[in-house]
């Protein structure tokens, strides 16, 4: 008799009857099919997870991307529009104390037909427009500069991590009321040098800097941007020292509103006079026996808004390298986990609410 296709018996001897399965041989025949069923679903449970992980990866990419081009695109936008309020604002000082001094050494400024006296007029209506429009906005703008700057360009910065609302207590009243000194070298923008090795200082408080007689900023030490920021004293001397902190865009625009401010009463003189108001010789004697001291102040605003551009164009960078490509292990499953580099957004540890 033929044996069926099929047939896992071995061939029966002539006479032998068949041999039927006893328990242990249905258990391993049963134990074989189990094992390919039992692969089969590891392999697709496998597949799913290592699908659906390249799926987020992918997804988790493409959240990074969108962010670091919102990010740049609001910093650029921000340090355009800060750069060019204080640019026209200073540009058109220089136009009417030049046109000024221009017609009073010609003799031409009692002249409203002279072409010096013709084109302060014009600068005047413009440079009072763009003041105003200035002073409006200049809170915005720092807090702008301190939002899309500041804060975008921080890699460190946790959103979540705890801190108070007014952390950073700077304003344009508190460095009034400090009476800010816009013309003290001391109080000037320094960045420091990365590659300079601190030296130890004599550590002061603020209380106690605030204190002394002649408060002075430790000019001695090195500057390094760990310690690149200036401490100003109130007339009050019961007053902590407030912190001007170089290495924020917002404290570059507060200070540089204040010394415009402080630039543009000075000019009073010369404003009334561009703007054909009454005029006040005694004043503007005094400002042409000052014009070294005055010129300076003028380039002094210039070299404070160069120091804000320079830290704008820095942290730029800074966000190019927050968002910046990583490498092949930050796609390589649980090793990425254990590189904080691989996950450029922050996500939230704790309520602050």
């Amino acid at each position: 008799m033929m044996q069926p296709d099929g047939e896992r018996n071995p061939p029966q001897e002539p006479g032998e009857h068949p041999k039927i399965p006893n328990l242990w041989d249905r258990i391993k025949f049963w134990d074989r099919r189990f094992s390919v069923a039992k692969g089969l679903a590891i392999v697709t449970l496998l597949t799913s997870l290592f699908g659906g992980y390249f799926q987020y990866l992918n997804a988790y990419q493409d959240k990074v991307s969108t962010q670091a081009k919102e990010d740049m695109t609001a910093a650029t936008a921000t340090f355009t529009e800060v750069s060019n309020s204080f640019a026209e604002m200073q540009a058109l000082q220089q136009i009417l104390y030049s046109d000024f001094t221009s017609a009073v050494r010609d003799k031409s400024d009692a002249s409203d037909h002279a072409l010096s006296s013709k084109n302060a007029k014009e600068a005047s209506d413009t440079y009072e427009k763009a003041r105003t429009t200035l002073r409006e906005n200049v809170d915005v703008l720092a807090r702008k500069a301190e939002v899309y700057i500041d804060w975008a360009s921080d890699i460190d910065r946790d959103p979540a991590g705890k801190r108070n609302v007014n952390d950073d207590p700077l304003t344009r009243s508190l460095l009034r009321d400090y009476d800010f000194n816009c013309s003290d070298k001391s109080n000037f923008p320094r960045f420091g040098n990365v590659d300079a090795k601190e030296k130890p200082v004599e550590a002061k408080s603020d209380e106690e800097f605030c204190a002394a007689d002649h408060p002075k900023q430790n000019d001695d030490a090195e500057v390094t941007p760990a310690n690149a920021f200036v401490r100003i004293c109130a007339s009050d001397k019961g007053k902590r020292a407030a912190r001007i902190y170089w290495y924020s865009a917002k404290h570059h625009v507060l200070t540089m509103h204040y010394c415009f401010e402080a630039a543009h009463d000075r000019l009073e003189a010369v404003r009334d006079w561009a703007s054909m108001s009454d005029r006040d010789k005694t004043k503007e004697s005094e400002i042409l026996a000052q014009t070294t001291q005055v010129s300076t102040e003028l380039d002094n605003l210039a070299q404070r808004l160069n120091a804000f551009t320079s830290l704008a164009l820095f942290q730029l960078e800074r966000i190019r390298v927050k968002y910046r490509p990583v490498g092949f292990v930050c796609s390589v499953p649980l090793v990425r986990d254990l590189f904080t580099k691989c996950f450029p957004i922050r996500t939230a540890t704790n309520q602050n609410h």
